[in-house]
C-alpha cells in the first residue's frame, strides 16, 4: 500500500484515465477505483468511468470524506481497491 500526493489534481468534470497514472499498474487488477471529489460530491465525465468498466475496473463517486472512510472499511475487509482522493479546497 502507497500513498503518493496529487501535485494537479484535474478538475473532476476533466478527468482522464491518464491523470491517474500509474496507479492502476499493479500486478492484480484493482476491484474499483474510489474517486474522492473534494468537499462535494460531483460526476467525473461517463467516457471516464466507461473506460475503467472496460478495463473490469468498478468506479465508486462519493467527496473525499466518504471516500476515505470507505477505503478504511473496504482495505479493513482486505478488499483490493485503489483511491484518487480531490482535496477538499
Amino acid at each position: 500500500m502507497r500513498a503518493l500526493a496529487w501535485r494537479h489534481a484535474p478538475a473532476v468534470d476533466a478527468l482522464t484515465v491518464a491523470d491517474l497514472g500509474d496507479l492502476l499498474d499493479l500486478d492484480v487488477p484493482p476491484e474499483f477505483l474510489l474517486v474522492g471529489t473534494g468537499a462535494a460530491l460531483r460526476q467525473p465525465p461517463r467516457a471516464f468511468v466507461r473506460e475503467l468498466e472496460g478495463r473490469g475496473i468498478g468506479v465508486e463517486v462519493m467527496d473525499s470524506r466518504a471516500a476515505a472512510r470507505a477505503w478504511g472499511v473496504l482495505r479493513a475487509e482486505e478488499r483490493w481497491i485503489v483511491a484518487a482522493l480531490m482535496p477538499l479546497v
